[in-house]
């Protein structure tokens, strides 16, 4: 496969454990166009994903989000950032492994935890949680989630991801998978 036509590279996981952060820079070293599935989605309903959420249900988002997960994933040469139910709903993961190379950035529900608190973006599903049931919420989700996850290609350990020397040492090893397994 030469690099002209490169398939697409998906990073799949949990809300908030690196995909956008590390997806951006891994797009960089490939010379690759990065998408964030979210918003991408956004940006082609003009409305933001809580919005949707809001006003339409998350039925409504799920189908939006498959139609334009089926819209991005055939382009190629791109890094593609996936929201973390993406996977989970419809045909989305098989759909996606056979189009492109998945990866799956696997975090512990501490880290999440943690990274959600940083995290400065809205998060509906969150909102008004304590501390506690937060690591319950993110512990059951991530556990009902994971089966669909370790359906990728890859799974890469971001454990923790906090400086900018975690991010780009998560970058090179996943350089090292596709490397070692380019037809995945």
């Amino acid at each position: 496969m030469t690099e002209r036509h490169r398939p697409a590279i998906v990073l799949i996981g949990y809300m908030c454990v690196g995909k956008t952060t590390i997806g951006r820079l891994l797009a960089r070293q490939l010379g690759c166009t990065f998408y964030d599935l979210d918003w991408y989605i956004e940006e082609r309903y003009h409305t933001t994903v809580p919005q949707i959420f809001a006003t339409e249900g998350e039925a409504a988002f799920r189908d939006k989000e498959r139609r334009m997960l089926h819209e991005v994933a055939e382009f190629q040469n791109i890094v593609l950032a996936c929201g973390g139910g993406t996977p989970c709903h419809f045909d989305n993961m098989e759909y996606l492994r056979s189009v492109a190379t998945t990866i799956y950035l696997h975090a512990t529900p501490q880290t999440i935890c943690h990274h959600l608190a940083l995290s400065k973006g809205e998060r509906p599903l969150l909102a008004g949680k304590t501390e506690d049931e937060l690591h319950h919420f993110v512990s059951t989700q991530l556990a009902e989630r994971e089966p669909y996850y370790k359906q990728a290609a890859h799974t890469l350990l971001i454990d923790p991801l906090e400086t900018g020397k975690e991010v780009e040492r998560a970058v090179e090893a996943i350089l090292q998978l596709l490397q070692e397994n380019p037809a995945n």
